[in-house]
């Protein structure tokens, strides 16, 4: 593949230590034509969104580290434009999903399915 291609390719970037789900995505969203890139944390993630440009980022709430504004201001930075979701689980507050959708995340349930990512991607 020539590296104009490579530009033109889908990717991910998933944020998330679950050895599981990250492989279930990426060999889902490979047979859909979309690579997943993985991090394990924030700060691997910027790394990698410093050389890799992505299409989406699907970040683990407990992956972020950082205060939800601030969190946004930071993937706004590395990542002008491009898309956040958040996966959470049935026991984070109502106050602390609204406060992601309000600074711009996408707030889905946890684990993250490759349906919701491929959507997402397609939006």
């Amino acid at each position: 593949m020539d590296e104009r291609n490579i530009e033109k390719v889908k990717r991910v970037l998933l944020i998330d230590q679950d050895a599981a789900t990250a492989r279930r995505m990426a060999l889902r969203c490979l047979d859909k034509g979309v690579a997943v890139v993985i991090a394990e944390n924030v700060c691997e993630a910027v790394r990698t969104l410093a050389t890799t440009p992505v299409a989406l980022i699907v970040a683990d709430i407990g992956r972020l580290r950082l205060a939800i504004p601030d969190q946004a201001a930071l993937f706004d930075r590395v990542a002008p434009g491009v898309p956040v979701l958040v996966t959470v689980g049935p026991g984070v507050a109502l106050e602390i999903r609204a406060a992601l959708e309000l600074a711009g995340f996408r707030v889905i349930p946890s684990p993250v399915e490759p349906d919701d990512v491929l959507k997402a991607i397609q939006d």
